[in-house]
């Protein structure tokens, strides 16, 4: 596959909560896993879309990260074996995320924030970026995923997708691509002024900082097992980066068909942060 040259790069996140049972540790959910794929690969196909997708880790490394405490950073012998046992967890479902993009002929290729990026107090020090944009250079597919790191203060930490997204954006490695957009793909609409699952509860069209305070009253964290914060973590991850013209969609990515209009361009699916 060699799709047509653009210097335009969306980011894709898919939650951790849609490709993963979250209440049920190590469980992958197959069937949406590939429907999803097939979506971003005909999007792709399509737009000639640029392209770096992350994921979440749902119900595989958020487990042991709540057994060894690992978002706490070192803090006794066992969090050595914590740090292991996270990076081959969240290792385990990233190879089964790229193992079906591979099969609907995408060139994905792993990138591992347990190996390239060192943290410092939960946020990204440093990150070996040139892989990335050789990757992209070469119209492959880079994914990304969220991983335990190493931690300058802490000794150890838990790294979101969102956290390794908003690097990217920031970073100088990839300065030639225009990254305009960012897409977080989860199980609801977007963000609610309450319980999503309520009939009562309002979706919140647009948050920006000027709505930002009230919306921070309504935001809960994320149902079942999840140690990167929730959905409040998301939006003021997103948030930070509305000061370099960075648009991010928070979308229902259980809805057939989403992912894939929302790559071709399509606005108003869901939350808009900007």
């Amino acid at each position: 596959m060699w799709l047509r040259l653009t210097k335009e790069l969306v980011l894709l996140k898919l939650g951790g909560s849609v490709i993963t049972e979250k209440n049920k540790p190590f469980t992958e959910r197959p069937d949406v896993i590939k429907r999803l794929v097939k979506e971003i690969h005909e999007a792709r196909q399509e737009k000639g879309l640029k392209l770096v997708v992350g994921h979440g880790g749902g119900s595989y490394p958020h487990v042991p990260a709540m057994k060894f405490k690992v978002n706490k950073g070192v803090i006794n012998e066992k969090s050595y074996e914590g740090i292991a046992r996270v990076q081959d967890a969240a290792s385990r479902l990233n190879r089964i995320i790229v193992r079906e993009f591979i099969d609907a002929d995408e060139n994905a290729v792993s990138i591992q924030l347990s190996s390239c990026s060192v943290a410092e107090n939960g946020r990204i020090k440093e990150m070996y970026l040139k892989p990335v944009k050789m990757l992209l250079d070469f119209n492959m597919l880079p994914v990304i995923y969220g991983d335990v790191a190493l931690d300058l203060k802490k000794g150890c930490c838990i790294l979101s997708t969102e956290e390794a997204l908003n690097y990217l954006v920031k970073s100088q490695a990839l300065k030639e691509y225009k990254i305009k957009r960012i897409i977080i793909c989860g199980r609801v609409d977007g963000v609610f002024d309450g319980n999503p699952e309520d009939p009562s509860s309002k979706l919140i069209p647009v948050i920006t900082k000027k709505n930002i305070g009230r919306v921070k009253n309504y935001l809960a964290e994320s149902s079942g097992i999840d140690v990167t914060g929730g959905m409040a973590h998301k939006v003021e991850r997103m948030l930070e980066l509305t000061r370099f013209g960075i648009e991010t969609e928070i979308i229902n990515a259980l809805k057939p068909g989403y992912v894939k209009r929302a790559l071709l361009g399509e606005r108003g699916l869901g939350t808009i942060i900007k």
